[in-house]
């Protein structure tokens, strides 16, 4: 009897190598398009590749990119979180009233000491409110959609309560090196919030590839059942992963009060909308078990090139949030084509 030779048939097993890893994702045909939209962008508008619209680019999609990456981390669990946008209002709201309340009191051991805690007040006031949001959805099992949606609610209103529907300013001896570490720039050309995004761009990237930690959260996304049979402590996750949303949120709430020089109630109105849409354009999932820091950046870059590209041609700026929205659709659309014909 003759032998078939399994080595003859050279091309079982073997994939193309845009059929692997980051190639093969969403992330990269959202990053082609964009390299595509860039240069169209370039040849219809002399004023898209200056230095100055290149520098409000990067600042304005840092605003919303760090929110994003946090978000995209729940997106990854299988869960949602509508409340980012009101949390960014809070985290800015209670950062400049601890400036003031401290401003008032006197209090200034040491140069940088009222900002520090302002910083930790603001960012500890957005913690709150993921870890509401996560033990609510982790421990008593209620809907992502339904609890977020709430919390949006409840917090926006806290922050109109608090100041009356007024707009707060950062006040005290503190106020110029706030708006340095959050509105200045390196050596006079990179926004500094990009800086910060890099970083937990890094980070993320870091704790989702090779740790432990992230193969738990993916593992959640992918299978909760699974998951949690393997031992993984699927609650402790899921409020961590809220918890850190809601800080990302926070850290682009100061960051955008500092750019503003002042934090009005009603900053970041619908922001969640664009947070979310970034996410998914840039390749999370909202199944569960997909996403990452490159393509929520990817995301968020895409918009802003779009935003920018409608306001140089002089476009109803209505137009923005419809062409977000079919971004969005043909995004999901692409990957579903996509995964249908690798399935």
């Amino acid at each position: 009897m003759s032998q078939v030779h399994t080595s003859s048939f050279t091309n079982v097993g073997r994939t193309r190598f845009w059929q692997r890893g980051f190639l093969a994702s969403q992330s990269a045909y959202v990053l082609a398009a964009l390299v595509v939209l860039i240069v169209v962008m370039s040849l219809l508008s002399p004023n898209f590749m200056t230095g100055g619209n290149i520098s409000n680019i990067t600042r304005n999609f840092s605003f919303i990119a760090i929110a994003t990456l946090g978000i995209t981390l729940v997106i990854i669990t299988g869960g949602i979180d509508l409340s980012v946008g009101s949390t960014i209002a809070l985290s800015a709201t209670i950062t400049s009233l601890t400036m003031n309340a401290l401003n008032t009191a006197q209090f200034y051991p040491f140069p940088g000491s009222a900002l520090a805690v302002a910083l930790v007040a603001g960012l500890l006031a957005a913690a709150a409110v993921g870890l509401f949001n996560g033990l609510a959805i982790a421990k008593l099992k209620l809907s992502p959609f339904v609890t977020t949606l709430g919390t949006l609610s409840m917090v926006r209103g806290l922050v109109y309560v608090t100041t009356q529907g007024r707009g707060t300013f950062p006040a005290g001896p503190d106020k110029e090196l706030f708006l340095a570490v959050t509105a200045g720039k390196l050596f006079d050309v990179v926004p500094v919030s990009f800086l910060y995004l890099v970083i937990c761009a890094a980070v993320m990237w870091v704790a989702l590839n090779h740790t432990a930690w992230g193969k738990h959260v993916f593992a959640i996304g992918s299978n909760e059942n699974a998951g949690r049979l393997t031992g993984v402590n699927v609650d402790r996750v899921k409020i961590q992963v809220y918890v850190l949303c809601s800080v990302a949120a926070g850290i682009n709430g100061i960051i955008i009060s500092g750019w503003l020089g002042s934090a009005p109630a009603n900053l970041a109105t619908a922001y969640e909308l664009t947070i979310i849409a970034a996410a998914v354009i840039g390749g999370a999932n909202l199944a569960g078990g997909v996403g990452g820091a490159a393509g929520a950046i990817i995301g968020c870059v895409l918009i802003e090139v779009i935003r920018n590209g409608l306001v140089l041609a002089r476009v109803d700026p209505y137009w923005q949030q419809t062409l977000v929205g079919a971004i969005i659709v043909a995004a999901v659309l692409v990957d579903r084509l996509r995964s249908s014909r690798n399935g």
